[in-house]
């Protein structure tokens, strides 16, 4: 191997050092390994729309992931009250029993990604062009783009020792994920594909499971150091209270370059805004474009 070569192999490798590139080797993707992993996540997406990662990153730097989070826990944003799985508001003309009145309390927070350290695992892994090409595999897109936004490109999803997230839809088509500490016991994520499809609700499926019921719920326990990715548009899922904290990188891609979130939600989420969320929303808006 040249002198060159072995430079270009370092320059690829560094920010991907920590992913076990034996078992998982997004550096080689023109690997038979590579595209045998890669027909096993597919598969898993296509049928449950959820794919587990195992083992992703190196157990030689889980105590170092564990700890870049853990040290940024501190400014989390915090957000309490009561949700639906949709997100809405009361709709008195409904039944009582109506998924769309079946309100669950809430507590959740997420550190904004200028939070993170620059030299750490998440933000090393996010922009490496050898990890988003994987992504990109995995959910079979032409192109996935980081985001613009200053604040959300990566994330840390914060749960205190006795907070949940109930049973909800995602507003976006996927999200990737990583599990940065476990809860010491409970915290499982659970989930049931496919719960509902365009234009069909489901609305008494949704309330067998509001009601306990068992039978379409999928459970995943996830390890530190496993990578998650999830459709969760139409499967409603949800995060179980556990004892101890439950930390996770969220990853943040968009199908378009340029994303930028919208002022309203980013308030919600981080409690602040920054201008590029203003300029960004401006030049919407003198685009024609909808909030």
């Amino acid at each position: 191997m040249s002198t060159d070569q072995r430079q270009a192999k370092r320059a690829l490798h560094q920010g991907i050092d920590c992913v076990d590139l034996d078992a998982w080797p997004i550096d080689r993707p023109e690997s038979e390994r590579y595209q045998r992993r890669l027909a096993e996540i597919r598969a898993a997406l296509n049928d449950k729309g959820c794919a587990r990662i195992d083992g992703f990153i190196r157990p030689e730097y889980h105590a170092q992931l564990e700890a870049e989070v853990a040290g940024i826990a501190d400014k989390a944003h915090f957000s309490h009250g009561q949700i639906t799985p949709y997100f809405n508001s009361d709709e008195p003309s409904l039944p009582a029993d109506h998924p769309r009145r079946r309100f669950a309390p809430f507590s959740n927070a997420f550190v904004a990604m200028d939070w993170f350290p620059t030299d750490g695992i998440c933000l090393a892994l996010y922009h490496h062009p050898a990890f988003q090409r994987f992504i990109t595999d995995c959910l079979e897109q032409a192109q996935l783009y980081t985001f613009d936004d200053p604040l959300a490109g990566v994330v840390a999803n914060i749960m205190p020792e006795g907070s949940s997230l109930p049973w909800h839809y995602d507003t976006n088509e996927f999200i990737v994920s990583l599990l940065t500490k476990k809860a010491d016991s409970g915290g499982e994520f659970e989930y049931c594909p496919d719960l509902r499809e365009p234009g069909d609700e489901h609305y008494d499926d949704v309330r067998n499971v509001l009601d306990g019921k068992r039978d379409k719920v999928h459970s995943l326990a996830l390890e530190l150091g496993d990578l998650q990715i999830f459709k969760g548009r139409f499967s409603m899922h949800r995060v179980i209270a556990g004892k101890g904290e439950r930390h996770t990188a969220i990853f943040g891609y968009a199908k378009e370059p340029g994303f930028i979130g919208r002022v309203e939600r980013t308030q919600q989420v981080h409690g602040r805004v920054l201008q590029a969320h203003i300029d960004a929303e401006k030049n919407a808006r003198s685009d024609g474009l909808d909030d």
